[in-house]
């Protein structure tokens, strides 16, 4: 087997992003140089504590995870308890967790990895708003040019958006950031709605993960029970969809995914339609390609997929 994968995932948990996360920890030919928490799903006190209650759950306890933004660039906090619960990872009872958080800010250790690691050897996973990635990129622009590839949940636009009628959640709350990582030149792929909403949580998938009768996968479904009864209500379909495990599950098996190379441009000028991805499919603007935008997925092969992986911790 070739060299594992080098990966940050950035992250703020957040159900789906807790599967993603036990996605990454299953799977041998990815290594995780380090989680990096952000404020988004739930505030940033949160969101780092649920990215080590996963790695325990996991049983990686092992797993470098840091805080990093507090708050978007230059808006205010958005966040989606309605959603996620007040913890953010309502659901199953999970133990507060023992392994501490590292020391310094993911920022800096964002920045100093990509410095340190060959050009080309890291790929970043943001699963949630892109405020930590944007500052890494202000801080030292030198980064731009070492990562491998942004592979990043965000945006949609044939589906339009979640949150607003034009914008998905994790673009929304920092649109300015997903404008200076959609700038940078940094190679994207990018998973938005228009692909997520088509890998739902049927009950069946759920009770797959019930059926592997081990701890993580009673709390997987746990998660997304609790996860889903927002989106079933408010899509009238049976199961929501599973967001940001398509960013993991394309870093094992792209051949799940089908899209374009496109331009991608994020909107923070207008309060109407502030943080809509604008997904130039047909060509029509002249801009530059910035991102390979996903719209269709396996979604059997990606369910399979999770069960298979979930089933080795």
């Amino acid at each position: 087997m070739s060299a594992p994968r080098k990966i940050i995932i950035d992250t703020d948990p957040g159900q789906d992003d807790a599967v993603a996360i036990l996605l990454a920890l299953a799977s041998p030919e990815l290594e995780i140089l380090g989680i990096t928490a952000v404020a988004g799903n739930v505030p940033l006190p949160l969101t780092e504590k649920n990215a080590r209650k996963i790695c325990e759950l996991a049983g990686k306890p092992e797993t470098r995870v840091y805080a990093g933004a507090a708050r978007p660039m230059v808006r205010s906090l958005v966040t989606a308890e309605h959603v996620h619960g007040r913890t953010g990872l309502d659901g199953p009872d999970l133990p507060e967790p023992s392994m501490p958080l590292q020391e310094g800010h993911a920022v800096d250790f964002i920045v100093e990895t990509l410095m340190a690691e060959p050009q080309g050897a890291v790929t970043l996973c943001p699963l949630g708003p892109l405020t930590n990635i944007a500052l890494a990129l202000i801080r030292e622009p030198r980064i731009a040019t070492r990562i491998k590839e942004i592979v990043l949940m965000g945006g949609g636009f044939f589906e339009g958006g979640n949150v607003t009628p034009a914008a998905e959640f994790n673009i929304y709350v920092d649109p300015h950031a997903a404008d200076v990582v959609f700038r940078s030149g940094v190679p994207i792929v990018m998973m938005p709605l228009d692909v997520t909403h088509k890998a739902l949580t049927t009950a069946a998938r759920v009770e797959a993960f019930r059926r592997l009768g081990t701890p993580v996968g009673h709390a997987t479904a746990a998660l997304l029970e609790f996860f889903e009864r927002f989106d079933e209500e408010k899509y009238g379909t049976d199961g929501g969809p599973l967001h940001d495990p398509c960013v993991i599950a394309y870093l094992l098996k792209p051949e799940l995914f089908k899209g374009r190379h496109c331009n991608v441009t994020v909107e923070i000028a207008s309060e109407l339609t502030m943080g809509m991805t604008v997904i130039d499919w047909w060509g029509v603007s002249g801009r530059p390609k910035n991102a390979q935008v996903m719209r269709y997925i396996d979604d059997e092969g990606f369910f399979d997929l999770l069960v298979e992986r979930l089933a080795r911790l």
